[in-house]
């Protein structure tokens, strides 16, 4: 019941906010394919670099949905509405309110994932887009909104919130193989960028786009980064109760 009551929650706050994460999520995606794919000509491994970027930019999507989704709005509840106060001291059980917020960050990636989908869906790029593609966008959405919802715990002040996208989101942004490849970089650092969870999701979509296979390697990886978090999460909340 708890976690359908998060849900819901974040459910009433996209109906009110449509407009505002409907245009957040479709402005930055649309411009860099705009610049990088169609306006610069050129290919990447053989294939037109659309059919590189589209994949990338819609993991990087389900990336900065998620994330955006609980950082500054957790951050703002913990700091200022005390509404975790009110969560622990509630009927709540706190690990229905801790998935509660993953699931609902993970859904908020995937609807501008889809968004995504649907702005490309008109370039006829023969790219492919299955259920195991949706499956990857949503554990790599519930890996940010997880890492965001530890960092909202972390937070000292609201603008701590837009800090840890700076430090974390962006450069994982243009790092992590969405808008080039990584082989160029050198060993060690390529090495530590191609763990990174968004490298991993764009190397899966970008294989199963490809008519290839993802393998299950990236799939494990998104799952101990899910486990950490998810972990640090619940030692985080549970402390506090205990405090």
């Amino acid at each position: 019941m708890g976690i359908i009551t998060v849900l819901w929650e974040k459910w009433a706050e996209f109906k009110r906010d449509f407009f505002k994460i409907t245009l957040a999520a479709m402005i930055s995606p649309l411009m860099y394919l705009i610049i990088f794919g169609l306006g610069i000509q050129a290919t990447s491994h053989g294939e037109p670099y659309l059919h590189y970027l589209i994949p990338g930019i819609v993991a990087m999507s389900t990336m900065t949905g998620s994330f955006s989704a609980v950082a500054q709005n957790m951050s703002v509840q913990r700091l200022y509405e005390k509404a975790l106060d009110q969560v622990m001291i509630s009927p709540t059980p706190l690990w229905q309110f801790i998935l509660g917020q993953i699931l609902g960050g993970a859904l908020r990636g995937m609807y501008a994932a889809c968004i995504i989908l649907l702005l490309t869906m008109s370039i006829r790029t023969g790219l492919v887009f299955n259920g195991l593609s949706f499956l990857i966008m949503f554990l790599n959405g519930m890996v940010f909104s997880t890492m965001a919802l530890v960092l909202s715990f972390l937070a000292k002040s609201y603008s701590d919130a837009p800090r840890y996208n700076a430090y974390i989101i962006v450069p994982m942004s243009f790092l992590c193989n969405t808008f080039f490849s990584t082989d160029q970089m050198p060993g060690a650092f390529r090495y530590f960028v191609g763990m990174l969870p968004l490298s991993q999701a764009s190397n899966m979509i970008r294989s199963i786009s490809a008519g290839e296979s993802a393998g299950w390697t990236g799939i494990i990886i998104l799952l101990v980064y899910q486990a950490v978090f998810s972990l640090l999460a619940v030692l985080f909340i549970y402390k506090k109760k205990n405090l």
